[in-house]
């Protein structure tokens, strides 16, 4: 039995079941990507499948599925591997779990002009204030979303930070992979 907290919506709940798992496995992790499919479709139409996945037909089915896709390429950027992706109509969403270092507000008058992209990661990295964390952000094809954000010095359940607007960026980038 999973240990998420329930929540009303099947996405939320989706997100933490994601964020659960990214956990679990540890910090220090590639980029995860999943797509979520409709859990009753998927009993439906792929049985063996959704048995394989450990969905009993005990189980609530008006949720979400994620299931986890390949490995993400490495030295690829990442937006730039999202404008690669396309779903199959069977997929009603996807998500995406990544780890990154954040600055509080109060650090962006700090950061000095003109750096690259490669001295500006070394900069926040080397950072007093800063922080890591893990974003969890899904999208429905409809343009739903929601996100789960984990700092690792609060690395417990209940101090998982929900919302649909944690990361607009990363939010609108997955939406994209949705788009003719």
């Amino acid at each position: 039995m999973s240990n998420t907290p329930m929540a009303a919506n099947p996405l939320t709940r989706a997100v933490l079941e994601i964020d659960e798992y990214a956990s679990g496995l540890g910090w220090d992790q590639p980029a995860r990507l999943f797509a979520l499919v409709d859990t009753a479709r998927l009993r439906v139409q792929e049985p063996g499948l959704a048995a394989q996945l450990g969905l009993g037909d005990e189980e609530e089915s008006s949720g979400l599925t994620p299931i986890e896709q390949d490995e993400l390429p490495t030295g690829k950027q990442l937006d730039e591997f999202l404008g690669t992706i396309a779903w199959p109509d069977a997929v009603a969403g996807c998500a995406l779990t990544v780890e990154r270092l954040m600055l509080p507000p109060s650090a962006e008058a700090q950061v000095p002009q003109g750096l690259s992209d490669a001295k500006l990661t070394k900069w926040v990295a080397e950072h007093p204030d800063r922080q890591e964390v893990r974003m969890t952000v899904a999208v429905l094809r409809d343009g739903t979303r929601e996100s789960a954000l984990r700092l690792r010095e609060k690395d417990t359940p209940t101090e998982v930070l929900t919302g649909p607007d944690l990361v607009p960026g990363l939010a609108e980038a997955l939406k994209a992979t949705f788009e003719d």
